[in-house]
């Protein structure tokens, strides 16, 4: 499986009255992410289906993958929280995207790259792209790009 996780494009930022799960895409993120959709998609990147966070960011960036993605987006809790091995050992296709938030994508990628969940030695930016191979099981993928929201193409 190629399993690319994606942390969601730039947010508003948080201020009183205004639930974490409800901060929506600000216009830059938007216009940022849009470049990395494109860029993918350049690079003949597709997805079978594309899994997010239900909080309002990571749907709104999840909807701009739409373009490239063949089959459905899906809800689901388990991106907005600490990753849990089973809901990624039962991901369906072979090109996936997983849209969520920090700390909990670092945190996925040390468990499915090394088998422990201490992502402390990475953290995503807004919007960047995390491309893994293998099984989606704990320490069964490798890490085949680190692709930063702007200034680098994605490998082809």
């Amino acid at each position: 499986m190629d399993l690319f996780l994606i942390r969601h494009a730039i947010a508003e930022e948080r201020r009183a009255g205004l639930l974490d799960a409800q901060r929506a895409l600000t216009e830059k993120g938007r216009a940022r992410f849009e470049a990395v959709v494109q860029s993918l998609d350049l690079a003949g990147f597709r997805f079978d289906r594309v899994y997010y966070s239900p909080w309002l960011r990571a749907a709104q960036t999840a909807e701009l993958l739409t373009s490239i993605t063949d089959g459905a987006l899906i809800a689901t809790e388990a991106l907005a929280q600490p990753p849990q091995p089973d809901f990624f050992a039962s991901l369906e296709g072979e090109h996936v995207a997983c849209v969520g938030h920090e700390p909990w994508l670092s945190d996925t990628v040390s468990l499915l790259t090394t088998g422990t969940p201490n992502g402390t030695w990475l953290r995503l930016k807004k919007g960047s792209v995390t491309w893994l191979r293998g099984s989606p099981t704990p320490a069964a993928m490798e890490l085949r790009a680190l692709l930063p929201p702007r200034g680098h193409s994605p490998p082809s």
